[in-house]
């Protein structure tokens, strides 16, 4: 079975609460006019008892007198044949009737609504039918005074069997015809304008609900509905919820196109890194090779070069390989940095005292330059140790002979900022994009693997809430920048 939209379920509940609402104003009507029709009929005839006690001698000092009650029974009953005449004693027992024989269903009246009438309380006042065995009608009343004491009542029910029978008799009639013609009319233009205004209450949401079905992740729908909302400035429910299905679009569509470029990227590195590997596999295995065939005819000192050259190479796929690890771990997200306060300058110093030999042999000087009383910064030790390695390493391996290379501290704001900068060649422009991003980015300038160095620079950095850039300055060499924020 087809499930019910959301606009057909709502014209669905307003249509059986509209028809509730007129059955029972239906009701609430009907209830109203009998209401109003006893109190009329109450006022109108509230003096009709007192006035047959008053004009007609009911009781002597000797009791009721059944001549006079039934000659007044006989005119009042053809003056109004509507009305039902009872004699009442003081305890509110019937002595005198007018009912056909079997008609009369109880033998006593109570007088607490009586009472009420002669006390002067509102009407309607509704007090026993003694024509039915739980009824209650509307009614005149008034004491029959003897001698100047009260001797019993006269109880008038003012719409009596007759009456009764009249009203069922119209109650079909054109009247009550029209009544309910008038609620159905009503309530069938009430019907048809809930279900336009449903309709077009509900449009937006039909509207978002088919941008919702047709989303692709691409952004173009969320764009689309972007520019909407922005000219829909109404504000209500709809115009937010699209809005914000808007904004979700476009970051859905943000971070696909983030995965995309991250994806690619994945897949230039698996490339650079298959590159830097089978490179020095090959190299290994062809001395290794030769080594093996030629073993018998090599001297002493080729046979020492050729392993020195198989070694380098061994080193180099080893280098690879722990990168690749240590960059696996660091984007698992299961290395979180230990951070602790220490001083900068004295992990710097230390760092250079590791580079001093490799700059020697290449003829290269190394430098720092640092403020005085530079606050310490809180991060992992061991990661920036290894960041200042990397930026080193680079630094030396890339850069020829007779080149500068300078470690600058500098304080700023609530952080110290390291910059590694030297005076070679530099970065060309089309290797700057995606420089932290690709591996063997620098290999084009030197005849050595760049490595995953830079990346695992930039990995390390992030996990402290911070970021490497590579500053263009105007002049020669390059610079890496950084900061650190103190403890």
């Amino acid at each position: 079975m087809k499930r019910l939209s959301l606009t057909q379920r709502l014209s669905l509940v307003f249509a059986v609460l509209l028809l509730a609402c007129s059955g029972v104003s239906v009701w609430l009507q009907v209830m109203a006019s009998e209401r109003h029709e006893q109190e009329v009929v109450q006022r109108l005839s509230s003096g009709l008892a007192a006035h047959i006690a008053g004009t007609a001698q009911l009781m002597d000092v000797g009791g009721w007198r059944p001549d006079a009650v039934r000659g007044l029974f006989d005119k009042l009953m053809a003056v109004n044949p509507a009305v039902e005449l009872y004699l009442l004693n003081n305890q509110g027992e019937i002595v005198g009737n007018a009912a056909p024989s079997g008609h009369l269903k109880r033998q006593q009246v109570d007088l607490a609504p009586l009472r009420q009438v002669l006390d002067g309380a509102p009407l309607p006042v509704l007090g026993d039918d003694p024509r039915s065995a739980n009824g209650r009608k509307v009614f005149s009343v008034a004491p029959v005074q003897v001698d100047g004491r009260n001797a019993g009542y006269v109880y008038v029910v003012l719409q009596g069997e007759a009456h009764d029978a009249l009203a069922a008799d119209l109650s079909a009639s054109s009247v009550l015809r029209l009544t309910l013609w008038v609620t159905a009319i009503v309530a069938l233009l009430g019907l048809v304008m809930g279900l336009v205004a449903f309709r077009l209450i509900t449009r937006p949401l039909r509207a978002l609900t088919e941008a919702v079905r047709g989303f692709d992740g691409h952004g173009e729908r969320a764009a689309a509905l972007t520019a909407d909302a922005e000219a829909d400035r109404r504000g209500d429910e709809i115009a937010v919820l699209r809005g914000a299905f808007a904004q979700m679009g476009q970051r859905l569509a943000e971070q696909w196109r983030e995965l995309t470029r991250q994806d690619q990227q994945r897949r230039d590195l698996v490339a650079n890194i298959s590159h830097d590997l089978r490179t020095p596999l090959t190299s290994l295995h062809g001395y290794l090779e030769t080594l093996r065939l030629k073993d018998a005819s090599l001297g002493a000192e080729e046979r020492r070069h050729y392993l020195d050259i198989a070694l380098g190479q061994s080193r180099k796929v080893g280098r690879l390989a722990q990168e690749l690890f240590e960059l696996a771990r660091l984007e698992s997200g299961l290395v979180q940095p230990e951070q602790e306060a220490f001083a900068l300058p004295e992990l710097v110093q230390d760092v250079l005292q590791k580079f001093e030999l490799a700059a020697e042999a290449r003829q290269q000087q190394l430098q720092v330059e640092m403020a005085a009383a530079l606050p310490t910064v809180r991060a992992d030790l061991g990661m920036i140790e290894r960041v200042l390695t990397n930026l080193l390493d680079n630094a030396i391996r890339h850069n020829p002979p007779g080149t500068q290379i300078a470690v600058r501290l500098s304080g700023q704001p609530q952080a110290v900022q390291v910059e590694v900068r030297d005076s070679g060649a530099g970065i060309p422009p089309e290797m700057r994009d995606g420089l932290f991003a690709r591996a063997s980015a620098l290999r084009r300038t030197s005849p050595e693997s760049g490595g995953l160095g830079l990346i695992l620079v930039q990995r390390m950095l992030q996990l402290h809430g911070s970021e490497i850039r590579l500053v263009d300055e105007g002049g020669s060499g390059a610079v890496f920048r950084f900061s650190l924020a103190t403890a």
